[in-house]
């Protein structure tokens, strides 16, 4: 377990997979995810299967409220990159509907997730890819360093308009290693 304050980073079990599928087709959630479609036990289960347990490139994690620990939301590092030490960030926070949350749990959650890929992975940049109407993890990663590297002009198709999407990243360089959480 990665352990902050409020929440710890736990392997995510089986158990898990209906919670968070359920949040992640809320349509107010799922217009966030490149994953458009609604997803079915069976495409939960095989992303599971598939990417949590077998592959090798995939750290996913739940988020857990120490306090009792609740299923908040999931996070981590995908497309780990062995010889470029790179990865992409996926997040989201189910709990209380809230995708991003007020109280901080997302932010620590970061936070842990950073320095454990910084340090423990010796990762140079962690990096993301958002869309330009996704205002609270743009306020998020802003908070956290995270620098624009570029824009994808017209690269999301919602509500009859496309929009632009935000590559950002955070390099090793920029993270401040001793955060305390």
């Amino acid at each position: 377990m990665l352990k902050g304050r409020q929440v710890g980073l736990v392997a995510l079990e089986r158990e898990d997979l209906k919670q968070l599928m359920d949040w992640r087709n809320k349509p107010e959630f799922r217009k966030h995810f490149r994953e458009y479609r609604e997803l079915n036990m069976e495409l939960q289960e095989k992303w599971y299967r598939e990417s949590v347990q077998s592959n090798p490139v995939v750290m996913m994690f739940g988020i857990r409220r120490l306090s009792d620990n609740e299923l908040l939301g999931c996070c981590g590092l995908v497309y780990i990159h062995p010889v470029y030490r790179f990865a992409d960030l996926s997040l989201y926070m189910g709990w209380n509907d809230s995708y991003i949350d007020e109280q901080g749990y997302a932010d620590e959650a970061c936070r842990l997730l950073f320095n454990y890929g910084f340090k423990d992975l010796g990762l140079n940049k962690i990096w993301t890819e958002i869309y330009s109407f996704d205002d609270k993890k743009k306020k998020l990663y802003d908070s956290l360093g995270f620098k624009l590297d570029g824009v994808l002009r017209q690269n999301c198709f919602h509500e009859g308009k496309f929009w632009d999407s935000y590559v950002l990243s955070l390099l090793a360089s920029e993270w401040k290693m001793p955060q305390v959480v």
